[in-house]
């Protein structure tokens, strides 16, 4: 594809018929709704969380979260939500645990089909009449057989958590109960229940669970696999698989993982890829790489971003509260009577984008030809030949963020650019194109891709190929030297000869700042940046603090405060990141 230019009137006037006013170009998308930010994927005492439920429930308020789910560990656990053992007769005089015996720490665990279904739904309740302009979500992190980690949520429509009971009964591979084998299944077509929990065909069996579930009108669900990168568990096979088994539920991952205070930002070097680059893993990070393969095809695979909360770094853990750092924005449409469909339908569209550290909190990202447009996760369909306009609009947001050092970037002060690290600026955004070739089948004996690091080797199966060589960065938007009340505006127009998707990344970092991007402006493995510019003590930071280590932690944990991860906050709000869903260009 030939990219062309034109004056910008010229543009408007041929993309939009010459019959729209440019102040047209400044509308929301079409449905009755809202930008809104979420969390998929968080922990409470419920499984390995150190955080009661409504401790956590709480600061996804406090951090300006619309809506989120609580997504905790499949298999079992010894105590309940609030820290006490499912056995101490002091707190629950009659033994409430179900199902085959089995202890853990000295104590009899519940199993999490029982603890999902039968007390936290009720705490899901309780919060949801607590906090009536919230959207609070009944979830899993699924323990994936064959893979490792995965978020996945049911929406059951006769307001019950049966559904996720039964899916983390047959599925999870850390549940080990057999008690319930036999019992009949709420699925028209599935058996009595059984454990499906081994191998990676069990995971795609779960998808079409999932998938059959909805398709039934008992519910709706999503799969989204957790830091994809981590344990060397998924290939691009594998989404692919899932996402043909189940198109509706099976429709994207968490690109940029929780943990961010973590050793390289959410997961070590001996990860796929090498590690996070710029906070994401390096599935979406590099520019070309698996994300953009399953682009080419014209998937509807999304990106997004979790908090993947367990413990607060003022604690010494290694997240950030949820909201606090990542938020994944999703155009919801606040008038559908069901608040809670409304986020799946909004997640599922691909109208979403996520960011660290508030480097922008508003972004609108269109594309307009003959009349029409189409947001991020939406198609727009053109004739060859016509003239298509991208139009981009972001707003630094007005004040601070939550980092709580009062001191400059010290990644932006080796290029003698001083910043406060709590309040960044966005340098510049990214424009990224790749052409759409179709969907790749899978070969008709296909059992599996072969075992060699594709990342960076060529296979000749197709469809284990990770790579798409059309995909480019198309446009690089600087940030202009007086930005109109914090917003920013660019276009971009192009002659649309062929299938085309694009998409956006943003951050506060211009090209070659040492340890962090490289002459292109890509993000380098932050694993660098660690070693290089973040290895002080953390004490060297205290006297930085906006306040006291008391102020980042709730009242019930003050005993526990400690300034040893400030290092690693420091790194994590130096090098803040955004990314967009793409929007597709389809030639007819």
């Amino acid at each position: 594809m030939r990219l062309m230019t034109m004056p910008l009137q010229a543009a408007v006037a041929a993309t939009l018929g010459g019959t729209i006013a440019i102040n047209t170009l400044f509308v929301a998308p079409a449905l009755a709704g809202e930008w809104m930010p979420g969390d998929f994927h968080q922990h409470t005492y419920y499984t390995d969380g150190s955080y009661t439920f409504s401790e956590v429930t709480q600061s996804n308020e406090e951090f300006g979260l619309d809506w989120w789910a609580n997504s905790e560990h499949g298999g079992s656990r010894n105590r309940d939500g609030n820290g006490e053992n499912w056995d101490d007769p002091a707190v629950y005089p009659v033994n409430p645990i179900l199902g085959d015996y089995r202890e853990s720490g000295g104590h009899q665990v519940m199993w999490r089909w029982q603890s999902l279904r039968d007390f936290v739904y009720p705490d899901i309740k309780a919060a949801r009449t607590m906090m009536p302009n919230k959207t609070i979500i009944s979830g899993l992190e699924w323990n994936v057989p064959g893979h490792e980690h995965c978020s996945t949520a049911i929406h059951q429509y006769d307001d019950a958590a049966t559904l996720i009971s039964e899916f983390e009964y047959r599925y999870d591979k850390n549940d080990g109960d057999t008690s319930r084998n036999g019992q009949g299944s709420l699925l028209a077509g599935y058996a009595g229940l059984d454990k499906t929990n081994v191998t990676a065909e069990d995971a795609i069996a779960a998808v079409e669970f999932m998938q059959a579930l909805k398709d039934q009108g008992l519910g709706d669900a999503w799969v989204v696999p957790a830091h994809i990168e981590r344990a060397n568990s998924y290939n691009i096979a594998d989404y692919r698989n899932w996402n043909n088994a189940g198109p509706d539920v099976a429709f994207g991952f968490e690109g940029a993982p929780g943990h961010q205070t973590s050793g390289s930002r959410g997961f070590g070097t001996g990860s796929d890829g090498g590690g996070a680059y710029g906070g994401s893993g390096y599935y979406s990070a590099k520019v070309g790489g698996l994300w953009d393969a399953l682009l080419g095809e014209g998937r509807n695979w999304w990106n997004f971003a979790s908090s993947d909360y367990h413990n607060h770094w003022s604690t010494g853990g290694s997240d950030f509260w949820p909201g606090e750092y990542q938020k994944t924005y999703t155009y919801i449409d606040t008038s559908n009577p069901d608040p809670i469909q409304a986020v799946f339908d909004g997640v599922r569209s691909g109208a979403s984008w996520h960011v660290m550290g508030d480097l922008i909190d508003k972004l609108e990202f269109t594309a307009y030809s003959g009349g029409k447009k189409a947001i991020m996760g939406e198609t727009l369909e053109v004739r060859k030949g016509a003239w298509v306009l991208l139009k981009i609009k972001v707003r630094d947001p007005v004040g601070a963020n939550h980092c709580p050092l009062d001191m400059n970037n010290p990644s932006l002060a080796q290029i003698g650019v001083q910043q406060p690290l709590n309040r960044p600026e966005l340098d510049h955004i990214d424009l990224i194109g790749g052409k759409v070739t179709g969907y790749i089948e899978p070969p008709a004996d296909f059992d599996g891709c072969p075992d060699v690091d594709t990342r960076d080797l060529e296979t000749d199966i197709p469809y284990c190929k990770e790579t798409n060589e059309s995909t480019s960065v198309v446009k690089t938007f600087e940030r202009p030297a007086r930005p109109r009340f914090g917003y920013m505006t660019y276009f971009h127009w192009f002659k649309a000869d062929e299938d085309m998707y694009f998409r956006l990344r943003g951050t506060n970092l211009p090209a070659n700042v040492p340890f962090e991007t490289d002459e292109y402006g890509n993000p380098l493995a932050d694993s660098e940046a660690e070693t290089n510019l973040y290895s002080m003590e953390g004490e060297e930071l205290a006297g930085n603090l906006i306040g006291n280590i008391e102020d980042y932690v709730l009242n019930s944990k003050l005993g526990n405060a400690t300034t040893s991860k400030l290092d690693e906050v420091a790194e994590a709000y130096a090098d803040l990141w955004f990314y967009s869903n793409p929007i597709f260009i389809d030639v007819k």
